[in-house]
């Protein structure tokens, strides 16, 4: 009976493990990345963002951002893409599900 027990505990234990040594190197690289990317602004860089979002309005306005390059544009898209996701995110964390609202 023993047997039947100790068995399966040393096989959970070998692949908690694996799972382990599997993992800790992909979230090393997780949490530099996320160190790096989900820091709040700093107060120097609160002036240099809202001059940037002055500089948007601006050149929709005056439809220079035509003018852009594809790079430019493509990382332009990135960008705006990003917000958005953060955005629905946190629209999904506040509904508490995917689906719509309760009205």
């Amino acid at each position: 009976m023993a047997q039947f027990v100790h068995n399966p505990v040393e096989k959970t234990l070998a692949l908690v493990n694996a799972a382990v040594t599997y993992l800790k190197p992909q979230l090393a690289t997780f949490w530099y990345y996320a160190k790096a990317e989900l820091l709040l602004p700093t107060p120097a860089e609160i002036p240099r963002a809202i001059q940037s979002l002055k500089k948007i309005v601006n050149s929709a306005q005056t439809g220079s951002f035509k003018q852009l390059t594809v790079k430019e544009a493509a990382l332009n898209g990135l960008v705006a893409t990003k917000v958005l996701m953060w955005f629905y995110v946190g629209e999904i964390i506040g509904k508490c599900g995917i689906i719509g609202y309760n009205v």
